[in-house]
Order: structure tokens, then sequence, then C-alpha cells
């Protein structure tokens, strides 16, 4: 996938409330901006992300899983859809399904997730609760490119959050948020300014900041 000239045009994937698309959205229309978003592509047509993008001019989509025969054939509709908007980088946000090697062979290289843990550390589904169970005192999100594994791809950016007493999933997953948030547009302006080599070769790379 070609490096785009100007500014960085991104799609991004989202299955509920949107909090890192409205980031996103609100990042990219700063003065300056290096990166704008394309498109916001749901597999839910009736989620909030939607709406969000609807309201800040952006043209939203959606493509239910039920509408294909096929998971293959689901994953070639997202892929058309993200192409179709002329994307250079796909950003997962909250998107609740795993992508096929079929997909990320469409943009090798080019799609990134953020994760509400210190990857490798507490991967998939609950990553709050794991760590609270854990009992762990630091914890935090990671921006990584996406591979064919479950959270496995290079890290670009990392934040600690500290595990306060008497936390709560809730209270943990808020505090992480507001650290996503940061890291996840921080990422996205390193990539559309050349600071991460783009697209992705496969180098590991990691980059810490602490609340």
């Amino acid at each position: 996938m070609p490096r785009p000239s100007g500014k960085l045009k991104v799609a991004i994937l989202a299955s509920g409330r949107g909090s890192n698309l409205g980031a996103l959205i609100a990042a990219s229309a700063l003065p300056g901006a290096p990166f704008c978003v394309a498109a916001a592509i749901s597999d839910n047509p009736d989620v909030p992300a939607l709406a969000r993008a609807r309201e800040a001019g952006i043209e939203a989509i959606a493509i239910q899983r039920q509408s294909f025969p096929s998971k293959a054939a689901f994953d070639a509709a997202l892929a058309d859809a993200a192409e179709k908007s002329g994307a250079g980088l796909i950003c997962l946000a909250g998107f609740m399904r795993v992508l096929s090697p079929a997909f990320l062979s469409r943009f090798p290289g080019g799609v990134i997730n953020v994760h509400p843990s210190l990857l490798p550390s507490f991967p998939g589904l609950d990553a709050q609760k794991q760590a609270l169970e854990h009992g762990v005192k630091i914890t935090g999100c990671t921006v990584h490119f996406v591979d064919d594994g479950v959270d496995t791809g290079p890290i670009i950016l990392q934040a600690a959050v500290p595990v306060e007493p008497g936390d709560t999933v809730e209270l943990l997953s808020s505090r992480i948020l507001a650290q996503e948030h940061l890291i996840y547009t921080k990422a996205v302006e390193m990539i559309a300014t050349g600071q991460i080599p783009f697209p992705h070769p496969g180098r590991p790379l990691l980059s810490k900041t602490k609340e």
C-alpha cells in the first residue's frame, strides 16, 4: 500500500459508542492536522459511532454480517468500503470482529488498533477485568499495528495508568479510555507525518508515555 501524499486519509471501523472515533475526528479538525477521517464503517447500522460520524459530516457506512453468505464475503465488503473511501490507514476503534488475513492483505502494514492494556499483557476481551483480577498496580493502553494474531502486532505507543485502591472495571476503564484518546490520535499523527515507518515493515516498535 503506497504512502499517501498530502493529508493521510483514515477510515475508522467501530462497533459501539465511537469514543475513540470521536477523538480522532476532533483531532482531524484541528488547524494543521496531518490527517482527515474519510469514512466511518460499522457492522451495526444503529451504533452511536455512525451517528457521531454523520454529525461531523463524515461518510457513515453500515455493513452487516448477516447480509453476506460468508465471513469472507463480509470482510471483502468491509475492505471494498475502506478502499473506496481512499483511506491510506485503517483505524480499529472498538470494532468487535476479528479481521481476516484476506482483509489485512488489502492494506498491508496499514491497519492499527488501540487496546486497553499494556500489551503483551492482557490481550483479548475484558482486559481491564483481567488487570484487576491479576492484582497489577499498573496497566494502561496500547496502540499497535494489526497482524494475523489477536493483539500481537508491533507496538506504536503505550500509556501507563495506575490501578487505584477500590477500582472497579468501570472506573479503571474510564481512566484508560482518556489515555486511549490521547495516544491514538498521537499515533495517527506520527504515521501521517512520517515519524513511524509506513506502511509498517514488520520491525518492532515501542514508545511509552505515562499518565
